[in-house]
């Protein structure tokens, strides 16, 4: 192990282990990432995973729900649960003092929920309330929807589930969701903070050991939706969302498309808002930016506009977008490195944010990389390398989806 002990390691039952030491802060994190996200929500019951993740925190080990918030709360810990794509996130932040006591409490959450009965029709109206307030804002819809289209099932459901089909959720239908997907073999916990690295190993070895391994949770696959689609939504306005494919996390060119991404919508100086939005005055916001899966990618580009004014968008924003494959400039370069560069320095300064970066690198590759990689990474980008990647991956093979009073013409080519 090295002084930082960021070597990674696996636990007899699978659960791989990543450890950071950061010296110069007082505070410790972790971020723990159970494959059980929303792709392994039962067929026609999208939201199980989103209950079950509201029911994990309702009580474990000896502690009713009460009590195990009034166990947390003491410790100082600042915390968050959350679905996604692939797993449901639990994570906290706390003084370096307090990870010991955390973890414990942690490995009775995802070891031994109560998932109480009595209150899962609680944890399934506040996902209900959640998705209800989506429907009233159709700038969040829109790209939820999108991304249910230009991903394959089950990658493109809504994390946050589907009003449709939350009725056929049971109880009993996320007790066995929890049954089948809270597993440690294909479970990763990043932990970063002023820690001693060998401490925290034996911590682990005695909270996590008694995990018991299952079977790597499956799904099943299909289709995504139409490459060209309008939702009827009765408004003055109209959301416009586009999306192309760009290469995963995993690919060495990431960083080469992430730039070109950044040119096209990074800051106020960027090409959409200055075309789109400030010279034109066509829309109140316009963006894109890169959404990675593991195996799979895709630029996800949003405008909100009028309704008399949604064509003309739609129109420039692709103009816009198709320009890309000229290349970028050598300024635009430089205000996508210096923008990384601030984010990186206070990615050093937060344990929350690198124990999560822990965790999320050894999901999409397998390996932890260091801030100074990723620096190193963007400080040799150069013109021509962003040129190159955008000359073998022009934007192509649209999806585009408007939410309105009346669908928009779409002269590009859509689909695969």
């Amino acid at each position: 192990m090295n002084e930082r002990g960021t070597e990674p390691y696996r636990l007899d039952n699978g659960l791989t282990v990543l450890i950071e030491r950061m010296p110069d802060v007082q505070s410790a994190a972790f971020t723990l990432l159970v494959p059980s996200g929303s792709v392994y929500d039962p067929p026609n019951n999208n939201g199980a995973a989103a209950v079950l993740c509201e029911l994990a925190i309702r009580g474990a080990g000896a502690r009713d729900s009460r009590q195990l918030s009034f166990e947390l709360d003491n410790l100082g810990l600042q915390r968050s649960e959350s679905v996604a794509t692939a797993h449901i996130s639990f994570s906290g932040a706390t003084l370096a003092g307090n990870l010991a006591e955390s973890l414990r409490i942690y490995a009775d959450i995802v070891m031994q929920p109560h998932l109480p009965a009595d209150q899962f029709d609680a944890a399934r109206a506040g996902i209900e309330q959640t998705l209800t307030g989506l429907e009233d804002e159709p700038r969040q819809k829109v790209l939820l929807e999108l991304r249910r289209r230009c991903y394959g099932r089950p990658w493109g459901l809504p994390s946050e589930g589907s009003l449709d089909e939350l009725p056929n959720l049971t109880h009993e239908t996320v007790k066995l969701l929890f049954e089948r997907c809270f597993c440690p073999n294909a479970s990763i916990l990043g932990i970063a903070g002023n820690i001693d690295p060998v401490q925290v190993r034996a911590i682990i070895a005695d909270v996590f050991d008694n995990w018991e391994q299952r079977p790597d949770p499956e799904f099943e696959t299909g289709p995504g939706g139409p490459p060209v689609d309008h939702i009827d939504y009765a408004s003055t306005q109209t959301q416009i969302g586009v999306a192309w494919p760009t290469v995963p996390y995993r690919d060495p060119d990431y960083y080469a498309g992430w730039a070109a991404v950044s040119a096209l919508s990074g800051g106020m100086s960027s090409r959409l808002f200055t075309e789109v939005r400030e010279k034109r005055g066509l829309c109140y916001a316009v963006h894109a930016s890169v959404n990675s899966l593991r195996d799979d990618a895709r630029v996800l580009c949003y405008a909100g506009t009028t309704v008399e004014r949604a064509q003309e968008t739609l129109d420039v924003t692709m103009d816009e977008i198709k320009r890309l494959r000229d290349g970028i400039s050598h300024d635009e370069l430089e205000r996508c490195q210096a923008r990384a560069k601030s984010s990186l320095v206070m990615q050093q300064e937060s344990t929350s944010a690198r124990a999560s970066s822990l965790a999320q690198d050894w999901y999409h590759l397998d390996r932890v990389t260091s801030l100074d990689e990723i620096q190193q990474l963007i400080d040799n980008l150069t013109v021509r390398s962003v040129s190159r990647y955008l000359a073998e991956h022009p934007p192509s093979a649209f999806t585009v989806l408007t939410i309105g009073p009346e669908p928009l013409n779409v002269s590009v080519p859509c689909g695969s």
